[in-house]
């Protein structure tokens, strides 16, 4: 049986993608601070016929990252599929590239790219072993093009896409796909950009499929409106 582990797992980006992969016969392994709304999503999936588990862990605390993505791993057999998508809105210090200070991008860098290179560190070596494996990771389109109000979440992003892009490249020929998607819509119509077109996750996820099975040659997809 194949498995994805989601970490960041939410109402919306970690649910779809939680059924979308569910409902081609992948166990879902959920992974985010908060039990109790992992049982809630847990609860959803199962109702849906979908083999799913929660795994409380913190991106900021890799020890706890990593215990979580071991236990995955032990429960369904392995982990085929990372998806490292966390959102931390209500805790996020939003800063300027001229009004920053050196520690809102510290806190970014720690949460998107230390937190992925953490979660990749714990699942790849079973995938080099297999010689199989597709690594996703999730940031907004200010990773390509960013806007000032958010400039210290935005270098973050970059990093973590400059990251991966290097990752998709040293893992090529191996079997394993790494891949950046930038997230270029409005989720749920709401956004800092009031340029951006309004979507739901439902329009977001079929990309994440695509990189797993069509598109294992491509390093980034941007998704847009």
């Amino acid at each position: 049986m194949t498995s994805i582990a989601i970490v960041g797992a939410g109402p919306q980006m970690g649910l779809a993608i939680a059924r979308t992969f569910g409902k081609q016969g992948f166990d879902v392994a959920l992974i985010s601070r908060n039990r109790e709304n992992l049982d809630g999503l847990v609860g959803k999936l199962t109702a849906e016929g979908i083999t799913a588990a929660g795994f409380p862990g913190d991106v900021l605390d890799r020890d706890s990252l990593t215990r979580a993505l071991k236990d995955a791993a032990d429960r369904f057999g392995g982990i085929d599929v990372l998806e490292y998508s966390p959102l931390a809105v209500e805790s996020t210090t939003l800063a300027t590239p001229a009004e920053g200070d050196p520690s809102h991008y510290q806190d970014q860098i720690e949460f998107q790219l230390y937190g992925a290179i953490a979660a990749t560190k714990a699942v790849l070596p079973a995938m080099r072993e297999a010689g199989t494996g597709t690594l996703l990771y999730t940031t907004g389109a200010g990773s390509l093009d960013p806007l000032p109000m958010v400039g210290n979440v935005n270098a973050a992003a970059a990093a973590l896409r400059n990251w991966v892009v290097n990752l998709h490249k040293e893992l090529d020929g191996t079997g394993i796909q790494a891949a950046h998607i930038a997230i270029d819509v409005a989720l749920g119509g709401t956004s800092i950009d009031p340029t951006l077109k309004a979507a739901t996750a439902e329009d977001v996820v079929p990309a994440y499929w695509e990189l797993h099975t069509t598109k294992r040659d491509q390093a980034e997809i941007v998704v847009r409106g």
